[in-house]
């Protein structure tokens, strides 16, 4: 993996960008072995578009952020194309992890990163809930935080159809037993204390609903008020989405 990271000769050669490298390489020896151990299955893949901008937004879950992973993983083995990962800034602090987070597609939180990404007819993954849902305590699982409002106001700033995804699975894989909120005024970042590391052989569920098409208004984009409402409506569809398919799960390991 050492020379994956570090050669650019070997890419070169074959006439592949990193981060298609990332998502074809990486699969074999560790991706593809996560998915086939959470058993991930995987619904409604297809209204991924395999061209054009579009916004895939999920629930976050899991403080080891396994559920970004599997849903590229997902988007990519569909649709060969690349998601740029919104993340939050604290992977791009150190300049390693710097380096290897912009190879796996991951981007920097910041809307102007998000607005050049679908300029350039690119997927863009994100958490509306930010860190608040992944590092958020177990006992709050498969509920909603507050969805941040970045990206509707990029839907109605290009045109971009918002793609609601679901993961469940994600909240008991990694358990959160607390978290330590002051932090975040020290070092930037809510930090979570989990139970375990390995991750739990729970079964996973990828659910994709169908698209969300805003016409594109630059103007509205700005309109604070409007976006606020949409964002929460949105919110509520995925809430409600959410808890009939957890009515249907059966068990957690099978």
């Amino acid at each position: 993996m050492r020379s994956f990271f570090g050669l650019r000769g070997a890419i070169k050669k074959v006439g592949k960008t990193r981060e298609d490298l990332a998502y074809e390489v990486l699969p074999k020896f560790f991706l593809e072995i996560i998915n086939r151990y959470l058993r991930v299955k995987t619904v409604g893949i297809r209204h991924i578009p395999k061209k054009g901008p579009v916004i895939v937004i999920s629930n976050h879950s899991g403080y080891m952020g396994f559920d970004a992973l599997m849903l590229g993983h997902q988007i990519y083995s569909y649709t060969k194309r690349v998601p740029r990962i919104i993340a939050h800034k604290m992977w791009f602090v150190r300049p390693e992890i710097s380096v290897r987070a912009k190879r796996m597609g991951m981007v920097p939180a910041t809307f102007t990163n998000g607005l050049e990404i679908l300029k350039d007819s690119t997927c863009l993954l994100l958490f509306p809930e930010g860190e608040e849902g992944n590092f958020k305590p177990t006992r709050y699982r498969y509920r909603l935080r507050r969805f941040r409002r970045g990206f509707v106001r990029l839907a109605l700033k290009t045109g971009a159809p918002i793609v609601p995804a679901m993961v469940i699975g994600a909240e008991e894989t990694h358990i959160t037993l607390s978290q330590v909120r002051w932090a975040k005024q020290v070092i930037g970042i809510i930090v979570p204390i989990p139970l375990n590391v390995l991750p739990l052989p729970v079964k996973w569920k990828i659910k994709f609903l169908k698209p969300i098409r805003l016409k594109a208004d630059p103007e509205k984009a700005d309109d604070i008020k409007y976006v606020t409402h949409l964002s929460r409506e949105i919110r509520i569809q995925m809430q409600k989405a959410i808890h009939a398919e957890l009515k249907n799960r059966k068990t957690l390991f099978l």
